[in-house]
């Protein structure tokens, strides 16, 4: 059994589908959780979910793809856990549309939500994980950012400089027994796959292996994986979570 004792996550994005599982997931392990969110509700309901759990949490609104917004989320974190043990990049949104119709804002805000993001907040807690010689940094990136997709040039980008980031941290900190790894999931049931036709969900499926969507606990479980001393021995590593779209 994964234990997660003792240890201080924070996750971005978390208030509600994948970042709401990872949460739960890590917290069920035995993690205490800080859920950042640009909708504090739902942080808060999520952060309630855990304390449910008989673990401590802390919900906070932050905008992470601010500078200042991100220090002051980890002065919060730091107030209330001390270092932070694990981070968690889960932050994300989608303006999807062909390229020669892509307004600049949401290339521009793609890139700042999933990208950015990451670096401000992997660049804040890497002194103090540094500092203690210990840390895990998982960040959820997407197969799109390994084989592309039609409609998603600003998803896709974002996504691969990701991964790029995630494979250049992990040799930066790795001197400090800090990992850091990206997880890439496939087609993944969640509120935007649900309000597709039946025809498209049968289109999805028929290009996965597996045949199925999978769930957000299928990523959920491999980020506690990545979290664990069980991935001790792993880092600068992309693990997909597609049912095989991806080999």
């Amino acid at each position: 059994m994964i234990t997660l004792e003792n240890k201080k996550a924070l996750i971005t994005g978390a208030g509600r589908g994948i970042g709401k599982e990872i949460a739960l997931k890590l917290a069920a392990a035995g993690a205490d959780i800080a859920i950042c969110d640009i909708d504090l509700d739902s942080a808060r309901q999520t952060a309630g979910e855990i304390e449910n759990l008989g673990k401590k949490s802390l919900a906070v609104r932050a905008d992470v793809s601010d500078a200042d917004s991100v220090h002051s989320l980890f002065g919060e974190f730091s107030n209330t856990f001390g270092t932070c043990d694990i981070l968690v990049n889960n932050a994300g949104i989608t303006r999807d549309g062909l390229i020669v119709r892509m307004k600049d804002d949401d290339w521009d805000s793609v890139l700042r939500i999933n990208l950015r993001s990451a670096y401000l907040c992997s660049r804040e807690c890497a002194r103090p994980m540094m500092k203690a010689r210990q840390g895990k940094i998982v960040n959820i990136a997407s197969v799109v950012g390994l084989m592309g997709n039609a409609g998603q040039t600003n998803y896709g980008a974002s996504k691969a400089g990701l991964i790029g980031l995630t494979k250049s941290l992990a040799r930066e900190l790795a001197s400090r027994n800090i990992t850091v790894n990206a997880v890439a999931p496939g087609f993944i049931k969640t509120a935007m796959t649900d309000k597709l036709s039946d025809e498209d969900k049968e289109k999805l499926t028929g290009q996965i292996p597996l045949q199925i969507l999978g769930m957000p606990s299928d990523v959920a479980n491999a980020v506690l994986f990545l979290c664990s001393s069980l991935a001790g021995y792993i880092t600068g590593q992309v693990l997909t979570v597609d049912g095989g779209l991806v080999m």
